[in-house]
């Protein structure tokens, strides 16, 4: 039941607010966009399709709602005379995000043809492209440093870091526990870089 302000108008009620969009976070994931019901969703958050309508006019800008809730905690401010660690701990980061309910499922219906065009490209805009701009400064970093190529391919190295746990996901095989590093070391010697040992010092 919503709360009733004094006055005139009623105040939102942001715990139904908060309960709408978890429910619809799960529904979007998973039955995809075009599926998605919204009698549905406000049936199980426990609320009218009214009360839904006053906040969300429609599907798109409840779905929208959604992804602006995925966006990333606070990133965490990088030591810039170290990249690797850098790399190492925005990929720890990314797996902490993607391993969380309903994420995997929500990439996949961010591919389907049959998700609104705005809200996919809310979700590139608001999840995607933020972690790829980080990835991109510290390779740059590095790369200025001189702990890379500087003819590097950064293009490729962006989607290798990434893309590595979507194929795994996809084809069924287990994440190891150290993924991060063992990607973050794959990528730096692939662009031409020492992977700096634990101790402080440089392996081959």
């Amino acid at each position: 039941m919503e709360s009733a302000s004094r006055g005139s108008g009623r105040a939102r009620d942001t715990a139904i607010d908060a309960r709408i969009l978890a429910v619809a976070g799960r529904h979007l994931a998973r039955d995809g966009y075009a599926a998605m019901s919204l009698a549905a969703v406000a049936q199980e958050a426990g609320t009218t399709r009214q009360a839904l309508y006053r906040r969300w006019p429609g599907k798109a800008e409840l779905a929208a709602a959604v992804v602006a809730e995925l966006g990333d905690e606070e990133p965490v401010d990088r030591a810039a005379d170290d990249p690797f660690g850098a790399l190492v701990a925005e990929l720890t980061d990314f797996r902490r995000g993607v391993s969380k309910p309903g994420r995997m499922s929500l990439v996949g219906t961010m591919l389907q043809d049959t998700t609104d065009p705005e809200l996919r490209a809310r979700y590139r805009a608001r999840v995607i492209a933020p972690r790829r701009a980080r990835l991109l400064a510290l390779l740059e970093s590095a790369g200025r440093q001189g702990r890379i190529e500087p003819d590097a391919d950064l293009e490729i190295a962006l989607t290798m870091c990434t893309g590595s746990w979507y194929g795994r996901e996809l084809a069924g095989a287990p994440v190891p526990a150290n993924w991060p590093y063992r990607t973050a070391a794959l990528v730096w010697r692939a662009l031409g870089g020492t992977v700096p040992t634990p101790g402080g010092g440089e392996s081959d």
